[in-house]
């Protein structure tokens, strides 16, 4: 958040409790009796403090349409870069001449799943998985995981759509 909006939202929020002490003490003075200001000037205080109460919710209704507004923002980013993932990953499996079970293996991997876990849901043995991660690393020029993922990271990040806002 921009420091100018939290000085912002600092004073809404201080506006706001006065007029909250101010009513609370002004409910407390009438239920002791009480009285240390005429009526006169009461009432001018009542109506000051309910003018402020007026404008913090104005203002926080301005507030939370602007993050409201940034949040879509930011999701619109996230799915577009994830969109750039999914597409940035075909790209690759394809350029590296992948067979289908070497692409469900890779992206198992680099969704962090274990080779034991990969196994299980593909229904194969982990000697298999293992042959499968070694082919998929010569393909791809890499030693291991780490690399892997190393690779489809630098390449979102080089294409700036983590960064560029989008039209949506």
């Amino acid at each position: 958040m921009k420091p100018r909006n939290v000085y912002f939202l600092g004073a809404i929020l201080a506006v706001q409790v006065l007029c909250a002490f101010f009513f609370v003490g002004n409910i407390l003075s009438s239920v002791i009796g009480f009285a240390p200001i005429n009526w006169q000037v009461s009432e001018i205080i009542e109506i000051g403090a309910a003018l402020g109460l007026v404008l913090g919710i104005i203002l926080g209704a301005v507030m939370l349409r602007r993050v409201l507004r940034s949040n879509n923002l930011m999701e619109a980013k996230l799915r577009a870069a994830s969109g750039a993932f999914a597409e940035l990953l075909e790209e690759r499996f394809v350029d590296w001449g992948l067979t289908p079970a070497e692409r469900d293996v890779a992206l198992f991997s680099i969704k962090g799943f274990s080779t034991a876990d990969i196994a299980t849901m593909r229904k194969t043995s982990e000697g298999t998985v293992k042959a499968q991660t070694n082919a998929i690393y010569r393909k791809a020029g890499v030693t291991g995981r780490p690399q892997l993922l190393s690779l489809f990271i630098e390449d979102l990040l080089d294409s700036g759509d983590l960064t560029q806002p989008t039209g949506k």
